[in-house]
């Protein structure tokens, strides 16, 4: 088996970025786009590319452990590429719509790069290596906002779309050019198979379902609040536009720093109490955003820090506790629990920007709050000693 030498880890970290980077180039846009195509467009084209991530996680992300991951992230990249000049065309709200959905679904290429370190890595060292790679992927979830408010205000929504087109074939070069040529899994069984044999890995292993369950209502919590920001400081008090939007990326980029060191502490010490801190300060982050975060910039901005550590760190610590479970289905694992966190995160899209629309910022901050709380519950209520079958 190749290793994950530091140029693989470098490659691996970007095209985990740059690909799930497709799912959050709308946020801070949503202003734009409801000026051009209506107000249906802010809810409907962020619900729609992550329920599509979903879904390419649940159909696409198993088949790791049936062919080469390099080869299926070449393919994915190469397709995400002409999903995403679909969209910079897109007519209407229709077509945006259908083509943002097509880009959730291509976008898992980030969720074969994962997989593929840990397949890589040493045991001793799974969750450091993870973690590193997890750093480009988080910082790409980060700084897309940023990018995109920042070309969205310059040249249009549509001019963001065209550039992550271009990146998604560059991305597509660079895993042809870099990736191990791994040899393909057995071929155990068949795809129908392969899908059925995800309700067996989570009946059979407890630890995989809280992990799940955790990292959902915790990526609930803050996609919540992610959808609406560009809505909330767009307005006043705040007045900003979309690149003002966009900068609290900037802010949330140093909490995906902390991911190598959630790694490293889950490898040598224990997972758990990483995962319960970061819940707490998601928690945490809500009461900030609650008690000061409407009429204060510097309260968003602490609260920006505080949700993107959290989430980051509970993170590493759930991937290093589950890519343990069975050397042989880290695949499909990884389907189990990123359909879980997406399925969660377009419930907290949706569910965000509903309640934003409802009752404004106050809302929105009991509906982060409330998913953040339950997902502390999640941690803080586990036996000791839950070990994996």
């Amino acid at each position: 088996m190749s290793s994950l030498s530091a140029a693989t880890r470098l490659s691996l970290s970007l095209i985990a970025g740059g690909a799930v980077a497709n799912i959050y180039y709308n946020q801070p846009l949503l202003g734009l786009l409801a000026q051009d195509l209506g107000a249906g467009a802010s809810v409907l084209v962020p619900t729609a590319t992550l329920a599509g991530y979903g879904l390419g996680i649940l159909g696409l992300v198993p088949l790791g452990d049936m062919f080469r991951r390099r080869t299926l992230i070449v393919g994915q990249l190469l397709a995400l590429a002409a999903a995403l000049v679909l969209a910079a065309l897109s007519p209407g709200l229709a077509s945006l719509v259908l083509a943002s959905f097509v880009v959730g679904v291509l976008s898992t290429a980030a969720q074969q790069a994962v997989p593929f370190a840990a397949e890589l890595a040493p045991d001793a060292t799974r969750g450091r290596m993870v973690g590193q790679v997890m750093t480009g992927l988080l910082l790409g979830i980060l700084l897309a906002r940023t990018l995109s408010g920042l070309v969205g205000a310059w040249l249009g929504w549509r001019a963001v779309f065209g550039a992550a087109a271009a990146l998604a074939l560059g991305l597509a070069g660079l895993a042809g050019l870099t990736l191990p040529r791994t040899r393909p899994p057995a071929p155990t069984m068949g795809y129908g198979a392969l899908l059925a044999s995800l309700v067996d890995l989570v009946r059979g292993q407890p630890v995989l379902r809280r992990a799940a369950l955790t990292q959902a209502l915790l990526f609930a919590a803050f996609n919540a609040f992610w959808t609406t920001l560009a809505l909330q400081v767009e307005a006043p008090p705040f007045g900003l536009d979309p690149a003002g939007a966009g900068l609290f990326g900037l802010i949330g980029a140093a909490g995906a720093l902390c991911a190598p060191m959630a790694g490293r502490f889950a490898d040598t010490r224990s997972p758990r109490p990483v995962v319960t801190g970061g819940a707490f300060l998601t928690a945490a982050a809500f009461v900030v955003f609650g008690l000061l975060g409407g009429s204060s910039l510097a309260a968003l901005a602490v609260g920006v820090l505080l949700i993107d550590i959290g989430i980051n760190a509970a993170l590493i610590a759930n991937q290093t506790r589950v890519y343990a479970l069975a050397a042989g289905a880290r695949g499909r694992i990884n389907t189990v629990f990123f359909t879980a966190i997406f399925v969660g995160g377009a419930l907290g899209a949706s569910a965000g920007t509903r309640a934003f629309a409802a009752g404004g910022w106050p809302a929105l901050c009991l509906v982060g709050g409330g998913f953040a709380l339950a997902g502390l519950l999640v941690p803080l209520t586990e036996r000791r000693g839950v070990a994996p079958r």
